[in-house]
């Protein structure tokens, strides 16, 4: 089976919740279909933004499921992994089960591994199943050259996607990479994935990583979709009035408080008029002044698409 390359603005919907704290899969439906309405190329579900620490198999496969019917087969849909070896084995079952085209596999749960250890864990959870894994640097799961390149090898490991920003690192094992696949000829995709990743994706694209991760779409998907065609056009103008107005603006908030990342989403998400819900602990949900602060970054951010 071939894998689909990927390609656009990738979509990180987020997992809305009841009052009650339930998963609010109706919600989440209409969240997901709409989000696939505006054009990005792959669909990443219950994974940081979708809060996969918080969810269990049950949930998490309901959740999946839901997702893959909204989309509709238009774009892939990939879903997260991670955590205990055996329920990131049970999350990959689930997800191949619910529909998806792929894994996003996140850091396993707390412990610090030497870097073999990590391929061990990748090689395990893709034994579980035939998808597709892209393997997530980040956190407690830090590949170094020789083991990025090792994991790269394993028959299911499609792409790497770095969430550390060490770019010294990432510019050597992007070619580290290539070189040990060159003999086969296979297909590999490098992602930047730190949060809000357009802050960061000059500099990423800078090395030859085109695709990242667009929290941003989850809200403000013309916004997102718009800063994306200034890159690729190579229009710096667009790309730097972009970043002062929205997004250096919504990194400085998403840092005042650990855990904003996926709450200042959420609420986006909410005054957009899809009731996303409250995060759940051990995250907080952003105070009433920081989601006014958040809807004038988004108004900022419009203000320069009509300028």
């Amino acid at each position: 089976m071939k894998t689909p390359m990927l390609e656009g603005v990738l979509f990180f919907p987020v997992t809305p919740f009841t009052d009650l704290g339930e998963v609010d899969l109706a919600v989440l439906h209409q969240h997901v279909s709409a989000g696939t309405d505006a054009g990005p190329g792959g669909v990443f579900v219950a994974c940081g933004t979708g809060e996969f620490h918080a969810l269990d198999v049950e949930e998490f496969t309901a959740v999946v499921r839901t997702a893959v019917d909204a989309v509709g087969g238009r774009v892939p849909v990939y879903a997260g992994a991670g955590g205990a070896l055996g329920l990131a084995r049970r999350f990959a079952r689930a997800a191949a089960e619910a529909g998806a085209d792929g894994l996003l596999l996140m850091p396993p749960y707390l412990v610090d591994s030497p870097a073999e250890g990590l391929v061990a864990y990748v090689r395990a959870v893709a034994q579980e199943t035939s998808l597709p894994v892209i393997v997530y640097n980040r956190g407690n799961a830090r590949f170094d050259e020789d083991t990025a390149a090792q994991v790269a090898q394993l028959p299911t490991v499609t792409g790497f996607k770095d969430g550390t920003g060490d770019l010294d690192l990432v510019a050597r094992i992007i070619p580290a990479v290539r070189e040990s696949l060159s003999a086969s000829g296979k297909e590999f995709q490098f992602f930047n994935g730190m949060p809000t990743a357009e802050a960061s994706q000059p500099a990423y694209r800078a090395l030859g990583v085109k695709l990242y991760s667009s929290a941003a779409f989850a809200f403000a998907p013309d916004i997102s979709l718009a800063f994306h065609r200034a890159v690729e056009e190579d229009d710096g103008e667009r790309v730097d009035a972009l970043q002062r107005a929205f997004f250096h603006p919504l990194v400085r908030l998403r840092k005042r408080v650990p855990g904003y990342a996926v709450a200042l989403v959420k609420a986006g998400v909410t005054l957009e008029g899809n009731k996303a819900g409250p995060v759940r602990p051990p995250l907080t949900s952003l105070g009433a002044g920081e989601i006014e602060e958040l809807a004038a970054i988004i108004a900022e951010g419009r203000a320069v698409l009509a300028s």
